[in-house]
């Protein structure tokens, strides 16, 4: 059993005023294996002193010592890669092949990206009238992540922060509280100034409310539901701070009749059930091509029924479980209510797959012939559940892929340069993935509507956390002999 009872505030790890312990559990085995202490209010208070006093000379700081920290940041994370892993793999139920290689792995390659980002970055430029440009970190930073992707989000927002010389706090999800820690110890071998990062454990109602009500944070950068957003964006209106939000999706995945099916269509389905699902992104809505229907449908059962469902501690490519029995039922009743609206079951259904009596284990689940206003195409499942929707034209598809309430990311399979071109270009997404090809690191990633506002990634993450200012060129008007002394 593992026992977290600190936060990590100005430097070092301590206790705190909140008295509520919440279990940690295996989703694969629904036992528990370690308990974090909450924190509340006062805790949020204590974190953001801190970041606010390290504000003062961390803002201060050049270029070259923050690319210093960002490298060693990098090199701790490389080092702690299979204990990271573990813990992911452990507290949300992620086979340990994607958790260490995909989930642990994504930290040092976010470090990269961003290390490269403040390289090539500017804080001072001219504008084409002469003015001067200058781009000053924003103040101190409330961070709040998700249990499904846990150190690829936080890695996207404390980076950032700490790149172009802001101060933060982080919430992580009180459900993988693990791997949050070990990344705190990270920024500790880093060497970062005390205060600059600063870690609080703790729920949406307890530390995540405290710090989006905060009158000193200057920032929130949520990411995790559309409802769960919008409450983060009310409780930050009335100290008028930036927010920053990556929420849900229900991503079409228009698949043409010139794609190579096999291929595209098999490797679709795969994405839509890694990481059992629960990915903001996932190509949940496959929109197929009339003349193709059918045989992508047979492609798309072989895909689903070969879907291995195993335990996460087994090294391999299959998937686990969902990460706590509230998502199963969720995913249950959706799965029945597809059933009730109508659509064809082609591959899993309702219950655990053969043999898993134990643990959140859901059967890989495809509805085909579903139509764009079922419930199952339009809400965002969270797990390993695919609907088939057939479209007659490019039009359509285009028509019916854009007719969410979501934009996050979308996909598109053809053989066709120009018609990805044009597709592209007319769907509404942050994000659109092309026979199979998508951003990498250092790419933005964010989406339109529901799906939030701002992006994350790269040079386009640096300047969330960025403020500018503007003024005369002081150069111009010395030359101009507007001062006495240069």
């Amino acid at each position: 059993m593992t026992t977290l009872d600190k936060h990590y505030i100005n430097g070092a790890w301590g206790a705190g005023e909140g008295q509520q312990d919440f279990p940690i559990l295996n989703p694969a085995t629904e036992a528990q294996i370690g308990t974090v202490r909450l924190g509340n209010a006062a805790d949020v208070d204590r974190a953001v002193a801190a970041a606010s006093a390290a504000f003062e000379g961390y803002s201060q700081t050049s270029k070259a010592e923050r690319l210093d920290y960002l490298r060693a940041l990098q090199a701790a994370l490389e080092a702690r890669l299979d204990d990271m892993g573990e813990a992911i793999s452990r507290e949300m139920g992620a086979p340990i092949t994607l958790a260490r290689n995909a989930q642990a792995g994504c930290g040092p390659r976010h470090a990269a990206a961003y290390i490269a980002a403040l390289e090539a970055h500017d804080a001072e430029y001219s504008l084409p009238n002469g003015d001067t440009i200058h781009k000053e970190p924003i103040g101190v930073c409330g961070l709040i992540t998700p249990w499904n992707w846990p150190i690829n989000q936080i890695a996207q927002k404390v980076m950032p922060a700490l790149a172009v010389g802001a101060t933060c706090v982080l919430k992580p999800s009180e459900h993988t509280p693990l791997s949050a820690a070990i990344f705190a110890e990270c920024v500790h071998e880093a060497g970062l100034p005390p205060g600059v990062f600063n870690l609080v454990f703790g729920d949406g109602a307890g530390v995540g409310s405290a710090l989006s009500r905060h009158p000193d944070i200057a920032m929130m950068s949520f990411t995790g539901s559309t409802r769960a957003g919008a409450m983060v964006s009310r409780d930050s209106a009335e100290s008028v701070k930036r927010v920053a939000l990556e929420l849900g999706g229900k991503s079409a995945n228009i698949v043409f009749a010139d794609a190579d099916l096999e291929s595209c269509v098999t490797a679709s389905v795969q994405r839509c059930f890694l990481n059992t699902g629960q990915g903001c992104n996932a190509p949940t809505r496959m929109l197929v091509e009339r003349s193709c229907y059918d045989a992508v449908l047979e492609i798309v059962r072989q895909a689903a029924e070969a879907q291995i469902v195993d335990d996460p501690a087994k090294p391999g490519g299959h998937i686990g479980p969902l990460f706590d029995k509230i998502q199963f039922d969720r995913v249950q009743s959706m799965i029945q209510l597809g059933l009730d609206e109508g659509a064809r079951l082609l591959a899993g259904g309702l219950g655990r797959p053969e043999g898993r009596d134990t643990g959140w284990f859901v059967k890989p689940t495809v509805f085909a012939d579903v139509s764009n206003d079922m419930r199952i195409a339009r809400e965002e499942i969270f797990g390993p559940v695919l609907s088939v929707i057939p479209f007659d034209s490019q039009e359509e598809a285009i028509r019916i892929a854009n007719d969410s309430d979501y934009g996050l990311a979308a996909y598109v399979q053809t053989g066709s340069a120009s018609r990805a071109r044009r597709v592209a270009a007319a769907l509404r997404a942050g994000v659109v993935a092309i026979n199979g090809q998508g951003a990498s690191y250092g790419s933005p990633f964010g989406g339109y509507k529901h799906s939030g506002n701002g992006r994350e990634g790269g040079a386009f993450g640096l300047e969330e956390y960025l403020e500018v200012k503007v003024t005369p060129s002081i150069d111009a008007m010395v030359e101009a002999g507007r001062f006495t002394t240069a």
